[in-house]
C-alpha cells in the first residue's frame, strides 16, 4: 500500500476524530452545561486522551441532561440574590408621570362589534395593576392597542412616555410583553432563547451574558438554562415567557392572562417573581383570577363590555362598593339543611342576595345592624344546628362579581342559523 492509499484512509479518520474532539470540547465547556460527576476537568481529558472513543463517551454518558426532569419544575430561587440583581437594575419612582395613559381608546371590528369603547385610564408609575374583565370584555384588546399590536379606531395613549400607534420601534424599547399564550422554539435551550432576544433588542458580548444570566436568576431557570425548552413544565415556559419580556429591562411589563393555565404551585412561582418586580417596572397584569390579584396587585380596573366600571387601589374599592357578607356553615348529616336555610334568608328585606355551596351558604346584607340580630332567630326556626356562623371579609371577587353585573350583560347580536340544504323560502 503506497502512501496516498494510506493518506486517504488515514486524514479523514483524523479530520472526524480532531473536529470530533473540538466539538465535544466546545459543548463541554459551554457555561451551562452539566456534566455527570461534576467535574469539566475529568471529561476534558477523556475527550482528549482516549481517541476517537472519548467525544461518543462524552456525548452518551458525560453530559447531563436530567436535572429537573424528575418532577418537571426547578425549585424557586433565593430572594437574596435577585434582591441584589433588582437593585443593579434601573428603579421607577412612584412619583414621576405616569407609566400609561389613554383617553377615549376605542377599537371597533366591522360596523356592528365594540371591543373597547373609550377608555380613558391613568396608571401610575411603579404599581402592579391588575385588569380585570369578564371573557370577551376587551382586556386583550387592550394589551395588543397598548403594546403597539394593534391601532385604535379612535383616541390616544402613551406607553412610558411613548404614543402609542407609532411605526417606531421607541415603544418596544421600553416595554416588555407575555402573551396569554405563549409559543417558543422547542429545540432551543433556554438560555439560547433569552440569548437570541437579547440580540433582537441589540444586546451583546459580555452585557448580553450578564443580562440572560440575571434573568435566569430573577425568574428561577438558571439550573434548567441547559434545557431544552420543549422538555419544559408549563410553568417553566410561563417563567421563561417573562424572562424574555425582562430582558431588555422594560419600564413598562404587559402580562395578558400570566397564571391561568398553571397548577397552584405554578402560580405561586409565577406571582412570587411579578411582585419581586414592584419599583423595578410598571406591571400591567390582565387577568381573571381575582384571588392572585389580590396578592400582588396595588391597584386594579374592571372592564366589562368594552367599558370601563371602576378604577383605584384594591382596599379603597373593598371600602367603598363591598356589601357586609354573613356566612353559615351547618353542622355535617343534616339533610336539606343548606336549602332550609337558603330558604329562610331569601325574602328578608335587609337580604339583598343568598348564594349557596355544597357546604356554606353566605348573605349579601344592605344593612348589617338589622341582619346581624334577625339572622340567628331565623337559623333556630329553621331547625339547622351550625358549625360556624360569622361575618365575613368580603373579597374582590365579591365587589368584581357585584359591578360587573350592575354594569350590565353583555350585549349580544343577533345569531343567524344557516338553514343548509333549504332554499331561500324556507323548502328543501
Amino acid at each position: 500500500m503506497d502512501a496516498a492509499t494510506i493518506a486517504l484512509v488515514v486524514v479523514p479518520f483524523l479530520i472526524i476524530q480532531v473536529g470530533m474532539m473540538l466539538f465535544a470540547l466546545y459543548d463541554l465547556f459551554q457555561e451551562d452545561r452539566r456534566v455527570r460527576g461534576d467535574s469539566k476537568a475529568m471529561w476534558a481529558l477523556i475527550i482528549f486522551l482516549v481517541n476517537v472513543i472519548g467525544p461518543l463517551i462524552y456525548f452518551f454518558v458525560g453530559r447531563d441532561e436530567s436535572r429537573g426532569t424528575e418532577t418537571g419544575g426547578i425549585g424557586a430561587t433565593p430572594t437574596e440574590p435577585i434582591s441584589r440583581i433588582l437593585a443593579t437594575w434601573p428603579r421607577l419612582d412612584a412619583g414621576t408621570d405616569a407609566a400609561i395613559v389613554t383617553t377615549g381608546l376605542t377599537k371597533r371590528y366591522g360596523a356592528g362589534l365594540v371591543a373597547l369603547d373609550h377608555l380613558n385610564l391613568t396608571v401610575p408609575s411603579g404599581t402592579i395593576f391588575g385588569f380585570l374583565g369578564p371573557n370577551g370584555a376587551g382586556k386583550t384588546t387592550t394589551l395588543r392597542l397598548l403594546t403597539g399590536l394593534a391601532t385604535a379606531t379612535e383616541g390616544t395613549g402613551t406607553v412610558a412616555g411613548v404614543r402609542i400607534g407609532g411605526t417606531g420601534g421607541d415603544l418596544a424599547r421600553h416595554i416588555g410583553y407575555l402573551d396569554q399564550d405563549p409559543r417558543f422554539y422547542g429545540w432551543m435551550r433556554g438560555r439560547e432563547l433569552l440569548t437570541m432576544v437579547g440580540q433582537l433588542h441589540g444586546l451583546h458580548g459580555a452585557a448580553l451574558r450578564q443580562r440572560v444570566g440575571e434573568v435566569l436568576e430573577i425568574v428561577g431557570l438558571t439550573e434548567a438554562a441547559h434545557r431544552r425548552v420543549g422538555g419544559y413544565s408549563g410553568g417553566m415556559r410561563q417563567r421563561l415567557g417573562i424572562g424574555q419580556a425582562l430582558i431588555n429591562q422594560p419600564r413598562v411589563l404587559f402580562l395578558d392572562e400570566p397564571v391561568s393555565s398553571l397548577d397552584p404551585e405554578g402560580r405561586r412561582d409565577v406571582l412570587e417573581i411579578i411582585s419581586r418586580l414592584r419599583g423595578t417596572a410598571t406591571v400591567f397584569m390582565s387577568t381573571h383570577i381575582l384571588n392572585d390579584v389580590e396578592r400582588v396587585c396595588d391597584r386594579v380596573a374592571i372592564l366589562n363590555v368594552g367599558h370601563l366600571v371602576v378604577e383605584g387601589p384594591i382596599d379603597e374599592l373593598l371600602d367603598r362598593y363591598a356589601q357586609p357578607i354573613y356566612e353559615l356553615e351547618p353542622e355535617p348529616q343534616q339533610p336539606g339543611a343548606i336549602e332550609r336555610l337558603a330558604a329562610a334568608m331569601r325574602g328578608q328585606t335587609w337580604a339583598q342576595e343568598v348564594r349557596t355551596t355544597p357546604d356554606t351558604v353566605r348573605v349579601f346584607v344592605n344593612d348589617p345592624k338589622v341582619a346581624g340580630p334577625a339572622i340567628l332567630p331565623l337559623v333556630v326556626s329553621s331547625g339547622v344546628n351550625l358549625v360556624r356562623y360569622e361575618r365575613a371579609r368580603p373579597s374582590l371577587e365579591d365587589v368584581f362579581l357585584r359591578l360587573v353585573a350592575e354594569s350590565g350583560p353583555p350585549i349580544a347580536p343577533p345569531v343567524v342559523v344557516p338553514a343548509w340544504g333549504l332554499d331561500g323560502r324556507g323548502r328543501r
